[in-house]
């Protein structure tokens, strides 16, 4: 179909006997509403009564929100500087008003570029939607894929008292699970003093607090470029050797490296600094197990008497816990016994007292692997061991991906 555009009736008579089942209108309002009506209406022939502007501004109308649609302007005569002008405004085509043949073939001309169009509208409409449908499917497809990604366990090892053993428990815990075949990184999070890389005899090129370097983008990339490797099995993420580092690396970076690493690799033990800061939460969110650690003490009694409250306060279950007894020989006038009946908590393995202890961390050795026979190795081996018999007896096959945060108490 076609519309006409033209108040006088004789000129409008003789177009529409040539255009045979056109409408006519008399007013621009009346050629909107039915182009508006209209979606494939193809051609728009203007009668030369019209004047210009109303013309040119329904052709760059059509130009831009209906391009399918053919403009043809119809003027008395035309020059150069008409065609010009009715082109550049997006007129179709220019005819004189006489010219009754070059009137018909301009609409037939119109209703086949239409066509053309649209074809080509729907062709893009369909590869649009193929890609858009293909990507839906890839990002579900990853999706997947990283939701059945086998993800490591995260074991925190925490304290709010310092000197119990906390940084020894979190070192041989890696360490033995390493030697027990699996890919594991110490996380030092002590970042004010932290002593895992002392421990094993490490000096790191980078440490924690250059993940700020990276501008939020925490990705296998950026993690691999801050670990210090101790073996094939085992590396660790450094806390600063500096206190006065003017960066400092925050809570989200480093919820996201815990979330990287867990991909990575099959253990993240974290060492914490003792108290609950924003490091120290983000890491407990993240944590398949929280190791406690004690020694036979009144302070250290009171101090993880806080902590287990604190803990409980923030909805950590229990049965994600582990306790270990620090220097539990110690006969200082408290029984292992009466610290467990305060605390409400059995330890799960007790450490003796041993020079064997402090003369591995002074050489930079773990206890494990510098003593591997003594009672404290095997302790701490066995609870490794723990986890590995956990992991490997997960019915999924794999763990869970993304964080398991803790659902606060209101």
């Amino acid at each position: 179909m076609t519309a006409i555009l033209e108040p006088d009736i004789g000129q409008l008579t003789i177009v529409q006997t040539m255009l045979h089942g056109s409408v006519a209108f008399k007013t621009i309002e009346e050629l909107d509403a039915h182009i508006a009506a209209s979606p494939h209406e193809f051609a728009v022939v203007i009668g030369p009564t019209v004047d210009v502007d109303s013309a040119m501004s329904f052709a760059k109308w059509a130009r831009i929100h209906r391009p399918d649609l053919g403009v043809i302007l119809l003027r008395r005569s035309v020059d150069h500087d008409v065609l010009t002008t009715a082109l550049r405004n997006g007129m179709r085509e220019v005819v004189e008003a006489s010219d009754l043949a070059g009137i018909t073939t301009a609409v037939h001309r119109a209703r086949s570029v239409a066509s053309e169009i649209a074809k080509t509208i729907e062709v893009d409409a369909q590869a649009a939607a193929s890609s858009a449908m293909a990507q839906a499917k890839a990002d579900v497809a990853a999706a997947q894929a990283a939701a059945d990604a086998p993800q490591g366990q995260v074991l925190t090892v925490f304290s709010t008292k310092g000197g119990v053993g906390k940084s020894l428990i979190a070192v041989n815990t890696a360490m033995s699970l390493s030697q027990g075949g699996k890919n594991v990184c110490l996380i030092d999070l002590d970042v004010n003093s932290g002593d895992v890389a002392i421990m094993l005899q490490l000096t790191p090129a980078r440490t924690i607090n250059d993940l700020v370097a990276f501008n939020g983008v925490v990705d296998e990339g950026a993690i691999a470029s801050i670990l210090t490797r101790h073996s094939d099995r085992l590396a660790i993420v450094a806390a600063p050797v500096r206190l006065d580092s003017p960066d400092h690396a925050t809570a989200v970076d480093i919820g996201k490296m815990i979330d990287m690493l867990k991909a990575m690799f099959d253990f993240v033990v974290i060492d914490t600094s003792g108290v609950f800061d924003d490091n120290a939460l983000t890491a407990l969110d993240r944590t398949d197990t929280i190791i406690l650690v004690a020694t036979l003490d009144i302070p250290a009694l009171k101090g993880l008497k806080l902590a287990t409250g604190t803990l409980d306060l923030l909805n950590f279950p229990r049965d994600t816990w582990k306790f270990v007894l620090n220097r539990a020989d110690g006969k200082v006038g408290l029984s292992t016994d009466e610290f467990e009946s305060t605390l409400g908590l059995k330890a799960d393995i007790s450490l003796v007292s041993s020079r064997e202890v402090l003369s591995a961390v002074n050489r930079g050795e773990a206890l494990v692997r510098a003593y591997p026979s003594h009672p404290n190795s095997k302790a701490i081996s066995a609870l490794a061991m723990s986890f590995v018999k956990a992991d490997d007896g997960d019915s999924a096959g794999s763990r869970a991906a993304g964080s398991r945060l803790r659902l606060r108490r209101g």
